[in-house]
């Protein structure tokens, strides 16, 4: 059976959660593949499969060692709150490494940085669409010294879509990726799930994937399935609105759309629209805010280029 562990995390603000994690250490040699999942509390779907991977587990399988963190953001994840520690206010997933002695997102930061990103082999941080967000399946890794062992990473995770951030344009700073993949640790982001709806369907692909991923990388017995098409990205566009308002998407997530094409409306509260917000070139649209208030800087859309 898996190892429960638990790590505690207290700042300087009087805050403190306990982590649950589990840990698995192989009969045989190999490398070590973390697995964490709710660095967003409310993305239920990424939590789902981890625990359900841990549950399936045979340690007899296991070469090297397999450490899984099913629910990151403790916090985020009673308060059901979509992308922030409830603390703080604070998008953990924009935090990493971290400070010792920072507000309390930026202490758990660097507490998970430390106990579990630090002294990894590979890292997998699982994602979904989070309450007021639609998104088409897909993962990302960085421009890093690593990033050729990263793509392996995203290519054994089987999702149809993949984002390659380079350095110089880093849409997502501060990620668990990012950390790792400046340490020199290859890392990939899988997103599947939306809405903060725990779907079946979109928990079996993130389970399929964290196996694939672990067959791969000789972590856990048996043969990978076969390679799957996929497109890789070269960036992408996270277009916001710089006014509040309601927001009116007109194209379906997972639509590729051409440069100059219209993805949806800004209005205000009595209806008039004041902003049309286009592509500001060819891409896939893989994710949207799907909640019509949106705050001013709020994110509406995520293209990926073409």
């Amino acid at each position: 059976m898996p190892t429960r562990k638990v790590l505690t995390v207290a700042s300087s603000e009087g805050i403190s959660v306990d982590i649950p994690y589990f840990e698995v250490i192989g009969q045989r040699q190999g490398p070590t593949l973390t697995v964490l999942a709710g660095v967003h509390g409310a993305e239920y779907t990424s939590i789902a499969a981890a625990k359900e991977f841990v549950a399936q587990l045979d340690p007899s399988q296991v070469s090297g060692k397999l450490v899984v963190v099913p629910i990151v953001n403790i916090l985020g994840f009673w308060a059901r709150s979509a992308f922030v520690v409830p603390a703080d206010g604070k998008n953990l997933n924009r935090s990493f490494p971290g400070k010792a002695d920072g507000t309390f997102t930026e202490v758990l930061a660097h507490h998970i940085f430390q106990n579990f990103i630090v002294g990894s082999d590979y890292l997998l941080d699982m994602h979904a669409g989070d309450i007021p967000e639609a998104l088409e399946p897909f993962t990302i890794f960085e421009e890093s010294n690593v990033e050729d062992r990263s793509l392996v990473m995203a290519s054994a995770y089987g999702l149809a879509h993949v984002i390659r951030q380079s350095t110089a344009v880093r849409v997502v700073a501060g990620s668990t990726c990012a950390s790792a993949a400046d340490i020199g640790i290859p890392a990939i982001i899988a997103e599947s799930g939306q809405n903060g709806v725990l779907d079946r369907n979109a928990i079996d692909i993130h389970l399929a994937g964290v196996i694939n991923l672990a067959r791969t990388l000789g972590v856990l017995d048996g043969e990978p399935f076969a390679p799957r098409p996929l497109t890789t990205h070269d960036g992408w566009h996270w277009l916001r609105t710089n006014r509040a308002g309601w927001w009116n998407p007109l194209v379906a997530t997972g639509a590729r759309v051409k440069a100059g094409e219209l993805l949806g409306t800004m209005s205000d509260l009595w209806g008039d629209v004041f902003a049309q917000i286009t592509a500001p070139e060819a891409g896939t649209l893989l994710f949207q805010t799907s909640s019509p208030a949106v705050s001013a800087d709020g994110l509406l859309v995520g293209l990926a280029r073409d």
